[in-house]
């Protein structure tokens, strides 16, 4: 756990110094649980968008994409269940004074009997090689099975206990399981309570007229009222699907791990709409389509997992999580959930406006179910960050720190490197750059010695670096230095283009 906490700070320290992300405000101390993305973050960041936005919008002919407003009429929150459901179970523990989620510190002790059982599962490859069945061995091993009915046992009472807000339940079941503080290490805890999470504000500029409005919770209700704009304007037919990137806000209590969890952050949503009926084959065509969208990254297939949900929100009918193994551990990365028609006919209700499809195949009315995919943007910053951030050891004993950050992602795509300041290199290092600008972002790096210049780069995670040298001026030609394998080739100035692109175009994520 403490290797973990120690992979976590030295991604924050990282992400401050090559300037990826700063604290919010740090010239006044900073602001609890906010953060700017700096000038290579918000590049990371807005690849990371492009590559969710082409391979949801541009490589569907069924599915569209919009921008909702962030303030929205108060009633949609009424309709939503916000204003009644969304709320986090608190305890407190009265020796620290710290406030946690209920919830999460019994699915964090539930994580550490997960990792008790597959300890015994490294202990039995060990022992018997490549004689091992591991089916067999998790299905008959009693140390094993004693701990999978623990984490079972616990996973029915909390599933029970929070769908019925039994409280007294869940307090009790953290009281069994012997719960300790992780700061206080004691067991002294306050009751359960719960709180909702919205952050309300006021329309207006008179005080008493004005009307109390929510700052957005989820960018999903922004798809949901526009459904029969798009929809008509669009002459979209079902099934189809309305995709959205945008800001939410959540009053969280517990708001820590760096940008993982936060008050201010983005979500990537689509909302897929389809006949009733049909939702369950949606439902496993996007688990699958998603999971292929994460690997393609190439951040390695054991870092994902699926999750079921123990307690489903009152609009779901199925629900799972795409987990990340994050510095912190496996957490939610990405919910899949089919929404039925719930929120539809919420708004029907509220609104007193028809919110229904005619379906000419079937020659009828309906108000079509929707199947969610929601994955958070700073998370998905976070896990690409953490993955790719490596130190090496090299063959010759010095070490680098690079990020390996998928090319297709990466902030800059290549750096162009005047061998000296002097001999008409710099000029030609110019040259190089006007002719790749317009479909790349480049750096051009001419202080230090070019093996710090190669240092720097690999920190930033730029996949291609450009030596241009005194045989450049000769025969036009330059070294270029892959990050990953730092190899060095020389290429012909007219191929460069091509090598780049190669490497680097978002085409290599969506075949």
């Amino acid at each position: 756990m403490e290797q973990k906490e120690d992979k976590l700070k030295e991604v924050i320290s990282h992400a401050k110094e090559y300037g990826f992300v700063f604290p919010s405000s740090e010239i006044y101390d900073g602001l609890a649980a906010t953060y700017d993305y700096g000038q290579l973050g918000s590049e990371l960041k807005n690849n990371i968008k492009s590559y969710w936005w082409k391979s949801m919008v541009q490589m569907h002919e069924n599915i569209v994409g919009i921008d909702s407003a962030i303030f929205m009429h108060p009633t949609t929150w009424k309709a939503s269940g916000h204003v009644d459901a969304f709320n986090d179970p608190l305890i407190d523990n009265k020796d620290s004074k710290k406030r946690y989620r209920a919830d999460v510190l019994l699915e964090e002790h539930m994580e550490k009997i997960r990792l008790k059982i597959e300890k015994e599962v490294e202990k039995g490859v060990k022992r018997f090689g490549d004689d091992f069945d591991e089916h067999q061995f998790r299905a008959t091993n009693p140390n094993v099975l004693r701990n999978a009915e623990k984490i079972k046992e616990i996973e029915d009472r909390m599933r029970t206990a929070l769908e019925t807000n039994d409280l007294e339940g869940v307090y009790q079941l953290i009281m069994d399981c012997e719960i300790v503080c992780p700061i206080s290490g004691s067991r002294n805890w306050t009751e359960v309570r719960q709180f909702n999470l919205m952050f309300s504000t006021e329309l207006g500029s008179v005080a008493g007229d004005a009307s109390t409005i929510y700052l957005r919770p989820e960018t999903a209700q922004g798809i949901f009222v526009n459904f029969l704009n798009v929809q008509k304007s669009g002459r979209m037919k079902i099934p189809f699907g309305i995709a959205q990137i945008g800001k939410a806000f959540r009053n969280e209590i517990v708001a820590r791990q760096f940008i993982f969890r936060m008050r201010e952050f983005e979500q990537m949503e689509m909302q897929f709409f389809c006949r009733p009926g049909e939702e369950m084959k949606w439902y496993e065509y996007w688990k699958d389509t998603r999971s292929k969208w994460h690997k393609a990254l190439g951040l390695g297939d054991k870092q994902y997992r699926f999750h079921d949900h123990i307690k489903l929100a009152h609009y779901a009918n199925a629900a799972c999580d795409i987990e990340f193994n994050f510095p912190m551990g496996f957490k939610e990365l990405e919910g899949i959930h089919s929404r039925t028609d719930f929120d539809l006919k919420q708004h029907e209700q509220f609104s007193g406006k028809k919110l229904q499809y005619f379906d000419p195949e079937l020659n009828q009315n309906y108000v079509p179910f929707v199947v969610e995919t929601s994955v958070g943007l700073d998370r998905m910053f976070l896990a690409v960050l953490s993955a790719s951030h490596k130190n090496e050891v090299l063959e010759d004993g010095s070490e680098r720190t690079v990020l390996s950050i998928p090319p297709a992602l990466a902030p800059y795509k290549v750096a162009i490197m005047p061998l000296t300041k002097k001999d008409g290199l710099p000029e030609k290092a110019r040259e190089i750059i006007d002719g790749l600008k317009f479909d790349f972002l480049c750096q051009y790096d001419e202080k230090d010695s070019i093996g710090k210049r190669y240092r720097r780069q690999d920190a930033i995670g730029t996949p291609f670096s450009v030596t241009v040298d005194h045989e450049t001026l000769e025969n036009n030609t330059v070294t270029v230095r892959d990050r990953d394998t730092m190899e060095q080739v020389r290429v012909n100035i007219a191929d460069l283009h091509r090598m780049i692109d190669e490497k680097v175009s978002m085409r290599t994520l969506l075949v």
